[in-house]
């Protein structure tokens, strides 16, 4: 239908398979002089179907006698095939059963042909005119906004007052990870991990009615935690109370944000580091010189203690190239290989102590190569120090090694998980700092160098632990 169609003729199809009737309807809407009407005629079901279809007119007026089909079945065909320009049913006597259901399968207006006249038909094209340009503009809203609420990466919710889900949009899908089936009436609560979230939540909408930003953990379908901000407001629909609100996944803006503080950190520290391994290698030099001159003076039984001494220096010196090793990006050999190549060469080197431990291991590859830019020398170091650290985190003869290879839309993720020991909170968020270590024995430096090697391959890592249940590294690499 035209935007401005007082400025043109209404297109009129008649479907009727009486030539007079058609002629006596046409000749009453001609009459009408406030307005230029195209009128066509159509005289079987059949035709008639495929010019509906066709949306070529404004308006319809279909006779309910159509051979062995009748104006009912054209309306439920017009119906299916979404037609939007208003129909009128046209009948030769009345019939209110006639008139409901014509009504109910969406005809504008029932009519008696004995009773057409030029005035009546006039009020019934203006109604159904105005009452389609209303339905259509509203039909094309509703269009606008379900495609914003289905479409956007966001997730949209409405709610009960108590955050019982009744609807959501398929963006829950990638932030819980199932179906929005299974979060129907289920509460939003109940999906945070925190307590004291909760309560806060809850205290800000009942005595606001509204959240903005609100941070929040959830926990997945697979048991995974996830950040986003909540906002929300309480509304009122015909006295029933509701929550309408988004959820935005954070989730990777914060480990950005982490990776980028940790990389900031380290950045720090390895100039504190440069600096004291300048200071400290000018007096070992001095004593290297010192000690070869002492050699031609001593007596032989002087010169294992300077053999001690100088034994003493290089290991000093050693210990400075491991740190500084681990607080600077390595110079790379990039080669194109598959993650699959490297975890191999990594488990292949700490085969020796899973077997000593009794270690289960549990391996799942993509069937396609996961192709990446990479050192690999450098990276199966990475990996070795984090199989390293899973393998002596577990208990001998309980132990399960978990190694994953998921490739995701732009990048391939590596999972390295052991059902071991655990560590603290405190002891996560300092897990890749350079000399800090939990074990009795331990350098610091293992994981230290890891994170620089896997950062200098433009890649990812983190950290989920928990106490006597286990640890998992995921390691994310840009694919080619």
């Amino acid at each position: 239908m035209p935007e401005n169609i007082s400025n043109h003729p209404i297109r009129v199809l008649i479907v009727d398979d009486e030539e007079d009737d058609f002629i006596l309807t046409s000749a009453h809407i001609r009459d009408i002089t406030s307005r230029n009407f195209n009128i066509e005629w159509c005289s079987t079901y059949k035709n008639a179907i495929e010019r509906i279809k066709k949306s070529e007119h404004d308006i319809y007026f279909i006779d309910y006698r159509l051979g062995a089909k009748t104006g009912l079945d054209l309306l439920r065909e017009s119906a299916l095939m979404h037609c939007e320009e208003p129909i009128i049913l046209l009948t030769g006597q009345g019939n209110q059963a006639i008139d409901l259901e014509a009504t109910r399968l969406g005809a504008v207006d029932y009519l008696i042909k004995s009773e057409l006249n030029p005035e009546k038909l006039e009020r019934c094209i203006r109604y159904s005119l105005e009452r389609a340009s209303i339905l259509r503009a509203s039909r094309a809203s509703e269009r606008k906004y379900r495609n914003i609420f289905e479409k956007t990466r966001d997730v949209i919710f409405l709610a009960d007052s108590d955050l019982n889900i009744k609807n959501i949009n398929e963006a829950a899908i990638e932030l819980f990870g199932n179906d929005t089936s299974d979060l129907q009436n289920r509460s939003l609560y109940d999906l945070m991990t925190d307590a004291e979230e909760k309560e806060s939540l809850k205290q800000t909408l009942h005595e606001k009615g509204r959240v903005d930003d609100f941070q929040v953990e959830l926990m997945t379908h697979n048991k995974t935690k996830k950040l986003a901000l909540v906002s929300a407001s309480l509304e009122m629909d015909q006295g029933q109370a509701y929550v309408q609100g988004i959820l935005h996944d954070i989730t990777l803006l914060k480990r950005a944000e982490e990776i980028t503080l940790q990389a900031e950190k380290l950045e720090a520290k390895g100039r504190v580091i440069r600096t004291l391994a300048h200071e400290i290698r000018n007096p070992l030099n001095n004593i290297s010189v010192s000690i070869d001159q002492l050699k031609s003076i001593v007596t032989p039984d002087d010169i294992e203690l300077l053999n001690i001494v100088y034994r003493g220096v290089r290991r000093i010196d050693d210990l400075i190239n491991q740190l500084m090793d681990s607080s600077r990006y390595y110079k790379m050999k990039f080669t194109v290989l598959s993650l699959q190549t490297v975890i191999e060469r990594a488990v292949e080197e700490a085969m020796d102590r899973i077997a000593l431990k009794k270690i289960k291991l549990d391996v799942s590859y993509p069937r396609s190569p996961a192709m990446a830019l990479i050192d690999l020398e450098k990276i199966k170091i990475a990996f070795l120090n984090i199989l390293l650290n899973a393998i002596e985190a577990m208990e001998e003869g309980k132990g399960i090694l978990k190694i994953v290879i998921e490739p995701k839309s732009d990048f391939h993720e590596v999972t390295i998980a052991d059902n071991g020991c655990g560590m603290s909170e405190a002891v996560t968020s300092r897990l890749f700092e350079p000399y800090f270590t939990d074990k009795p024995n331990g350098v610091g430096l293992g994981l230290a160098s890891a994170l620089a090697i896997i950062q200098s391959h433009k890649s990812t890592i983190r950290v989920e632990s928990k106490l006597k249940e286990g640890t998992t590294f995921t390691i994310a690499f840009p694919s080619l």
